[in-house]
């Protein structure tokens, strides 16, 4: 997947903006579920050959400095951040094929699990989040 350079940008912070809203979504951040998304961007995103062409440090890097920023700014609120993300995925639906909606959905499972497993309101956005990108890929 080769990107324009701006919507390229945007792609990679809005999954920094979906990773910490499913983080936040319980009202609290915990390092496990930072140090979670880091290991499996760094670890498994790289070795999905063909699902982010180019995916390279400085992609990793947005996802993780978005996530971040969002983590020590506390001004946007979970809700929001899924928010923002969905409408990126609705603009730019060419963007999410079915293995990338699959990667997305696994590294967000895995953020939620980090912790205590999953609760009632990470279950819930997970059930939301699977239910948009599943409808993306029945249209495809």
């Amino acid at each position: 997947m080769n990107l324009e350079p701006n919507t390229d940008i945007n792609f990679y912070q809005n999954l920094g903006k979906l990773f910490y809203a499913i983080a936040a979504v319980d009202k609290t951040v915990k390092d496990k579920e930072f140090s979670t998304l880091e290991t499996i961007i760094r670890n498994d995103w790289f070795l999905e050959k063909n699902i982010l062409k180019n995916f390279n440090q400085k992609k990793v890097d947005t996802i993780l400095n978005t996530f971040k920023w969002l983590q020590n700014d506390n001004e946007y609120s979970a809700e929001a951040c899924y928010n923002s993300f969905i409408n990126f995925n609705k603009t730019h639906k060419s963007l999410f094929n079915k293995d990338i909606n699959s990667q997305i959905l696994k590294t967000a499972n895995h953020i939620a699990a980090s912790f205590s497993k999953k609760n009632k309101s990470e279950l819930i956005i997970l059930a939301k989040l699977n239910l948009e990108l599943n409808k993306q890929n029945d249209k495809t």
